[in-house]
């Protein structure tokens, strides 16, 4: 074993105390040294183009002004999805006239089953309110990879099936961009509030 000079020993600490100086102060001069980043959008949502459950064309454009509340479902899911867009109806409810500054948007997950047909019967629960969007399998798995939407198919017992899919409701603002999001524990309430403060 190689033995430090005891007489070298306040020099080492001496360069030490130099050295981790140093770094602090690159740390604190030069962007991205050392640092983690707070600034920026996250990368969540994009454009689409899907059908309403009128029928109709509808592009995120179309929603430009306003905020979009949007959810990822599907009509036939047991309990996540009604919940959640009771939840958003309520919150919604809460805010009054304030409310026409917001788009709840549902978009499928199970574009096979949720035809146009079946969203307007689905949202005739909710009120006009609501844009319910379907489209085809591949437009549909390209904007879920937009807004980071997870969605499997399960297989049930007994036949048929069930998706898997994340229960995230995204706040988009006026402008197209992701502003936060609420998760399944966020009532009507915290919901109404924290949309109040932004509108």
């Amino acid at each position: 074993m190689v033995r430090t000079p005891l007489a070298l020993i306040p020099y080492l600490f001496a360069a030490a105390f130099t050295l981790s100086g140093y770094l602090w102060h690159v740390s604190e001069t030069m962007p991205g040294f050392g640092r983690v980043s707070e600034t920026g959008t996250a990368a969540v949502g994009g454009p689409f183009t899907l059908t309403d459950q009128n029928n109709a064309k509808r592009s995120d454009t179309d929603f430009r002004g306003r905020y979009m509340l949007v959810f990822f479902g599907y009509t036939h899911c047991p309990d996540v999805c009604p919940t959640l867009l009771g939840v958003m109806d309520d919150a919604l409810g809460k805010l009054g006239a304030k409310a026409n500054a917001v788009a709840p948007i549902f978009i499928t997950t199970d574009p096979e089953r949720d035809t146009p047909k079946v969203l307007k019967r689905y949202f005739q629960a909710f009120g006009a309110k609501f844009v319910g969007l379907t489209g085809p399998i591949a437009a549909i798995m390209n904007v879920a990879r937009e807004y980071r939407v997870y969605i499997k198919k399960v297989p049930l017992e007994g036949g048929g099936y069930g998706i898997d899919h994340t229960s995230t409701i995204y706040l988009m603002g006026p402008d197209g961009k992701f502003v936060t999001f609420y998760d399944e524990t966020t009532g009507p309430d915290a919901m109404a509030a924290d949309l109040r403060k932004r509108l």
